[in-house]
């Protein structure tokens, strides 16, 4: 009777111990020295004693993937960016707490090893993780054939920050009278590619059919790296923060902040605003990028339709002190981040919320109302 290998049912190991050796450099550039141990540990060793200078450190933790954007990536054989998109997705949920990322760990599902396309892969979560100050310390390549076709992956990641306890940015800061800013998007980061792809096929459109109107392929502007935002709000929160920002809270001027994910505008930010709350979001303020525009006339829908599935031109939204609010509005700008005001928090108990629909909480949380309003601009924000 012949021997069973792990080979004859389709997991090559030694494509996997490849796949590391080439991408051990990139994850290395995440260390910092309270990484211990290096690259291909059973477990990742991160020096905690940083942490004794906390007063009340909390530990903050999120865990996501891209969805089906890696389709994409399939499909034209694209895969540097991805990484980025999955930090965005993880360590920027993080940073809505006011939280310091400290590590990350990616997990990758495919149907076959092929070792420079996994390196592909880690390499554009280390590039990520580096620009976020957050050390990768660790993952996982998981080959499932017969369960995924050869050329089919997914990848998820899970990432720790820390914050102080009186430092946590929420609902329970926010006030009436706050400034709601839209920090600019770089696109459809990484939600609603479903949709996008439903559009796509039905039109009859190839991923290798190069869009005019968007100076590229349908393939390379789809897979548009999720824009990162955790060093330019960091920074922001801790200039702004206390006195020395000239605020009108002791607390700092930076009150809440929101991701702009599944779900869209409306219902990410009622999720940060505390019950008995309401804003009004300005669609006049900002025109949607063409890459929204073309999908929404290729599918003879209209934007507004697509508010609870695309982001539509806004990453991410800050929740601030209206004293402030110009200011920090300049400084994420100059910082890279197209920012802007397209809103005001009002209290109920100071301004009754007006009648029409409002998106009230989402995800479980029963927050603030929020609604858009007014019509998109038809330039360039």
């Amino acid at each position: 009777m012949s021997s069973r290998t792990y080979a004859e049912a389709g997991v090559d190991t030694a494509a996997g111990d490849r796949a590391v050796e080439l991408m051990k450099s990139a994850v290395r550039a995440t260390h910092g020295p309270e990484v211990l141990g290096g690259v291909g540990g059973f477990a990742g060793l991160f020096d905690a004693s940083a942490l004794l200078g906390y007063r009340r450190p909390l530990l903050a933790s999120s865990t996501d993937g891209v969805g089906t954007k890696v389709a994409i990536a399939q499909a034209i054989d694209k895969h540097d960016t991805i990484g980025h998109d999955l930090v965005g997705m993880v360590v920027d949920d993080i940073v809505v707490v006011g939280a310091k990322p400290l590590f990350m760990t990616d997990y990758i599902a495919c149907g076959k090893v092929v070792p420079e396309r996994i390196a592909d892969i880690v390499r554009g979560i280390a590039e990520a993780c580096e620009l976020t100050g957050t050390a990768l310390v660790g993952g996982e390549t998981a080959e499932h054939p017969g369960l995924l076709g050869v050329d089919d992956y997914d990848v998820a990641g899970a990432a720790t920050g820390i914050v102080e306890a009186d430092r946590i940015l929420g609902s329970e800061r926010v006030q009436d009278g706050d400034v709601v800013l839209a920090l600019a998007s770089s696109g459809l980061h990484s939600n609603g590619y479903s949709l996008v792809r439903h559009i796509l096929a039905k039109a009859g459109i190839g991923y290798g059919d190069r869009s005019d109107d968007l100076g590229a392929t349908w393939g390379e502007a789809l897979l548009t790296p999720t824009r990162l935002y955790t060093t330019p709000l960091l920074r922001v929160v801790d200039e702004f923060s206390g006195a020395s920002a000239g605020s009108a809270t002791e607390n700092g001027a930076v009150h809440a902040l929101s991701h702009v994910t599944g779900g869209g505008i409306a219902a990410n930010l009622a999720r940060v605003l505390p019950q008995g709350s309401w804003a009004e979001v300005d669609r006049s303020t900002w025109s949607p990028a063409p890459v929204f525009r073309v999908l929404s006339d290729i599918a003879g829908t209209s934007l507004e339709s697509s508010e609870g599935t695309w982001n539509l031109g806004v990453g991410f939204l800050a929740v601030v002190d209206a004293a402030s609010a110009a200011a920090i509005a300049q400084a994420l700008t100059d910082g890279g981040i197209a920012t802007w005001q397209v809103g005001t928090v009002r209290l109920d108990a100071v301004a009754a919320r007006p009648a029409g629909d409002f998106e009230q909480g989402a995800k479980g949380v029963d927050g603030g109302a929020v609604r858009l309003v007014g019509a998109y601009a038809n330039g360039a924000n």
